[in-house]
């Protein structure tokens, strides 16, 4: 399948600040299932720092954006070809030991009801377990847009009863560690079709460690495995860890002033 991706990201400042540094994780994974055939990334008026691959394989670029400014404008487009690999990661460098991803984060911490909901879900086999995590998952918490807030954890999701593709992802990996499965948060985008909801479109996942597979991807918002819909950008503990942008914007007016964001993202198929 051959999908393209428009992503634009806007910061705005109340007050003009003196300038702001930016990591990206916006890169799509060099993996098996997916081919980058064009990408570009632009920063209005930015100026592009370093770049490495870290531990997880991710590519992360730095950015410098000189002031004064009251707006940074983020565009992403590219094209990309995947294929579908049933969820499981193959073809994927990195250096980090699954085992890392048995830590929580305070966004994943578990609760007594994440521990009642993980140990019910049975599996004669690591990879039935984790199906039945997932399935589970997707039953205690339905999918409602808006529901919840970026700062929402997976405790508080479960107990709200409904959240986001965000709130199922970190249920998921709370469930999944608390069976001694390491897991990890997964962002990207989804080519949902024209029914489905438009904040699916910048999407996330769970990709839970089996052994004799490797990383496999459970995606509780539309209870499957990703296939050729998704492309994947990068991973972390949790959706702080794996955002696609994280920065800080420098001066005095930075601390006394407001900031609004804005994300438009729009995936379709594109023409083979």
């Amino acid at each position: 399948m051959r999908l393209s991706v428009d992503h634009v990201t806007r910061y705005r400042f109340d007050r003009p600040v003196r300038g702001a540094v930016q990591s990206h994780r916006l890169m799509p994974s060099e993996c098996h299932s997916q081919r980058v055939l064009d990408w570009q990334v632009e920063v209005t008026g930015g100026i592009r720092g370093g770049r490495f691959r870290d531990g997880a394989g991710d590519r992360i670029q730095g950015w410098t954006i000189p002031g004064p400014l009251a707006e940074i404008v983020v565009t992403v487009q590219g094209t990309v070809e995947t294929v579908d690999l049933a969820g499981v990661l193959r073809g994927h460098r990195e250096t980090v030991v699954p085992d890392a991803y048995l830590r929580d984060t305070p966004l994943t911490a578990a609760s007594v009801a994440l521990a009642d909901l993980a140990a019910a879900a049975q599996g004669g086999d690591m990879l039935s377990l984790a199906h039945a995590l997932s399935g589970a998952v997707t039953a205690a918490i339905a999918y409602v847009p808006g529901a919840t807030e970026a700062q929402t954890t997976a405790a508080e999701a479960l107990a709200k009863g409904e959240g986001v593709c965000q709130d199922q992802a970190h249920a998921l990996i709370a469930c999944a560690r608390l069976r001694a499965i390491p897991a990890r948060y997964v962002s990207g985008y989804l080519f949902a079709g024209s029914t489905s909801p438009p904040q699916q479109a910048a999407h996330a996942w769970a990709e839970l460690h089996v052994a004799g597979l490797g990383w496999v991807g459970f995606d509780p918002a539309n209870a499957c495995c990703p296939d050729a819909r998704y492309i994947r950008i990068g991973s972390g503990f949790d959706a702080q860890d794996a955002a696609f942008i994280r920065g800080v914007a420098r001066g005095a007016a930075a601390a006394e002033g407001g900031e609004s964001l804005e994300v438009a993202v729009a995936v379709h198929a594109a023409e083979q």
